[in-house]
């Protein structure tokens, strides 16, 4: 009766034929050879449960949508994809974050973006769900199974994340890792949809002024991290309490309406404090014995 069942409860074929034709437009590519920039996408080998790095040398002769296709199925939700007599699926499932593939290249800079993270209700109160009516979610229980699954699921990706990183800090101390992910007590991340296409908009520009927020907020620390490298923060972007990512969308427009002398003088007081606070965090292993 197993082997009777899909491997999959959704089709992901699509997402290859919808990839190669954009790729095939004017001044696109579908294979990795043709790139001007490196591009790697890591799969996990179903059979042998190693890690597949598509992109790099005898990994980069199928098309960049395949590979797409194959790192994006999500076991359970999707089927493997076969690829050369093997069955590929999701990365995740041998590793959060594939940092390794880039370190072995000898980077010296490696900027890593972990969009999932475990939800902290503790101090939740009232909020208002992206184009959706306001809810209480003091505990997640009270969400039903979504919210139970979907905290569940970003919680063992986090700590395996958590986990990684670990293993990286024996990287060559010329080497600066930057880790990004969003404010773990941000409802607003949590509950909306990243799959539903009418929030598209609202949820882009409310992960693009929290972004603003936190490189704000630690523009101390990661200045003096990114100078080592020749990269600079433009604060003039930063600051502009008018800057939308889509001019127009509602959200962006009562956060920006919002922003007066007192919010302003509010949140630089916030950066600063928690610029102190990670030179604190950093001066134990900065300061000579």
């Amino acid at each position: 009766m197993g082997q009777a069942l899909p491997t999959g409860l959704l089709s992901n074929h699509r997402i290859d034929t919808r990839l190669r034709r954009q790729f095939a437009a004017p001044g696109r590519s579908n294979d990795f050879r043709q790139l001007k920039r490196k591009l790697v996408l890591v799969a996990t080998d179903l059979d042998s449960g190693e890690s597949a790095p598509f992109g790099q040398p005898g990994f980069d002769h199928l098309p960049i949508s395949e590979a797409v296709q194959a790192s994006a199925a999500l076991p359970d939700l999707f089927p493997p994809v076969a690829i050369d007599g093997r069955h590929y699926v999701d990365g995740a499932l041998k590793k959060t974050l594939h940092a390794s593939v880039l370190l072995d290249e000898g980077l010296d800079l490696l900027i890593c973006l972990n969009p999932l993270v475990s939800f902290d209700a503790s101090a939740s109160t009232r909020h208002r769900v992206l184009a959706g009516a306001e809810a209480r979610i003091p505990r997640l229980v009270d969400g039903g199974l979504p919210v139970v699954l979907a905290q569940t699921f970003r919680t063992l990706i986090h700590s395996r994340r958590e986990m990684g990183m670990k293993g990286y800090e024996l990287s060559p101390p010329d080497t600066t890792i930057l880790l990004f992910e969003p404010d773990p007590r941000d409802p607003q991340m949590f509950l909306a949809s990243t799959f539903s296409y009418a929030q598209r908009c609202a949820l882009a520009e409310h992960a693009y002024q929290r972004t603003r927020q936190m490189l704000r907020s630690r523009r101390g620390s990661l200045g003096r991290q990114l100078a080592r490298h020749g990269v600079q923060l433009d604060d003039a972007v930063l600051d502009d309490t008018q800057r939308q990512l889509l001019p127009g969308t509602a959200l962006a427009g009562r956060r920006a309406g919002r922003a007066g002398r007192a919010g302003r003088a509010l949140r630089r007081l916030e950066e600063v404090l928690d610029d102190l606070e990670d030179t604190l965090a950093a001066w134990p292993q900065a300061a000579p014995n």
